[in-house]
């Protein structure tokens, strides 16, 4: 029932949010038409959030339901999907906001369109066409460019004139075909392989502007995912603006989020490289000329050494260590001689005063008989006999007149000499 009130009996905002919360709780489970613009799970808690948008009017609400009911929609519920929602409509009046409890999801229209595409996703990524380990590098300067677009096209352009002012050189071949419509998948893979077969193009391009899901939904096609999987050209995806993924941006080697974009990524600029150029060359001549400098100083270090200053200070060195071994091997040599000399002097001297001439020469004198024997006893001789005396200079010859024995002999000399004899 109607509330009353007047501006003498106003209604309180909690009388008029309870009011609210008791009319949507009689409305009951409706069944709802919306967009998903959001969709919110949350680790560890039951609900699944999602934010349902109005087609036409800028309104939202918020939906919750089951994490078994989110789970158990095949295909997966995706944002941007178009569904229908039965659902109870809650209205808290502590924060005066307005949500939905769902029960039921059911896809339709464009949403069962992007359940379709991940539906297939799901399946080619499960055969490894999106591995990352199968994706092909860019060449860094191709010396042609395919490129797969319509004719005219505001794509074409783009790429085309970003291209030749980044790099004048670059060559395009263009293979054109229906970016939209049912012949656009045919006409596109046909390209693709018109363009691998060309053994001058080095990379490939498939580019168009934005569009709706419809008009891009041929990039997402079975037949041209598995023909760009088989190329051999490397292939780069520029399909729509930067929201749009259509499938093709998954198989190919390179996605670029507009044609622009791919004109940059596949084309280096000319200046930036030039830039790079003369910064390497730079860094290249102070590496060059760091190292001459080392190595001058250390050759100057080298040089500045007494051996290299006056390369005869060796030769100097060793003259001279050759010049004190002389000496002391000349003075060593003459000690050794003056040492021998002495010896030999004193030896002689020792040798001359046991020689029995220089005992003549003393004053002794050695008697000898006429057959030569030396007598050295008074038996040996007799007097009347012939003997010779032998002095320092020469002989004597005399005859004995008397022997006379000395009387201070020792007793135990043997004499021969007769008491009373003369010589």
């Amino acid at each position: 029932m109607a509330l009353e009130t007047s501006p003498e009996q106003p209604a309180p905002v909690r009388q008029i949010a309870n009011a609210i919360a008791g009319w949507v709780e009689r409305l009951g489970a409706v069944w709802v038409e919306g967009q998903v613009a959001q969709v919110n799970r949350r680790p560890g808690m039951s609900t699944v959030f999602m934010t349902l948008r109005d087609a036409v009017a800028d309104l939202s609400v918020t939906v919750t339901c089951s994490r078994t009911l989110f789970d158990g929609l095949n295909p997966p519920l995706v944002e941007g999907a178009s569904v229908i929602i039965h659902a109870k409509p809650s209205y808290y009046a502590n924060r005066g906001t307005l949500s939905l409890a769902a029960r039921d999801i059911r896809m339709v229209g464009l949403g069962e369109l992007l359940a379709r595409i991940e539906r297939r996703r799901q399946l080619l990524a499960a055969e490894g066409l999106f591995a990352a380990e199968l994706k092909r590098r860019l060449p860094f300067l191709p010396a042609c460019v395919g490129l797969v677009t319509s004719p005219g096209s505001a794509a074409e352009r783009d790429v085309l004139e970003v291209a030749r002012r980044r790099w004048p050189a670059v060559r395009f071949t263009t293979a054109y075909a229906a970016m939209q419509g049912p012949r656009s998948a045919v006409e596109v893979i046909e390209a693709v392989e018109r363009l691998d077969r060309d053994p001058t193009v080095d990379v490939i391009v498939v580019a168009r502007g934005g569009g709706s899901v419809e008009d891009l939904l041929p990039f997402s096609d079975e037949g041209l995912l598995r023909a760009v999987h088989k190329v051999r050209t490397p292939v780069v995806s520029a399909i729509g603006h930067e929201p749009d993924s259509p499938l093709l941006d998954l198989v190919a080697d390179f996605r670029a989020a507009t044609p622009t974009d791919a004109a940059k990524h596949v084309v280096p600029d000319v200046a930036d490289e030039l830039a790079g150029i003369g910064q390497a060359r730079d860094r290249a001549r102070r590496a060059v000329e760091h190292r001459i400098g080392r190595e001058q100083a250390g050759l100057d270090a080298l040089r500045s050494r007494p051996a290299m200053a006056d390369p005869r200070h060796l030769l100097d060195v060793r003259r001279d260590e050759v010049t004190a071994l002389r000496d002391r091997a000349r003075l060593t040599l003459r000690h050794r001689l003056d040492r021998a000399a002495d010896d030999v002097t004193h030896g002689r001297a020792r040798a001359q005063a046991l020689s029995p001439l220089e005992t003549l020469r003393r004053g002794y004198a050695v008697l000898q008989t006429d057959a030569g024997e030396v007598v050295t006893s008074l038996a040996r001789v007799a007097p009347g006999v012939e003997v010779s005396v032998r002095v320092a200079d020469g002989r004597v010859h005399a005859t004995t007149t008397r022997l006379e024995p000395l009387t201070d002999v020792p007793t135990d000399t043997p004499t021969d000499a007769q008491p009373g004899e003369e010589s």
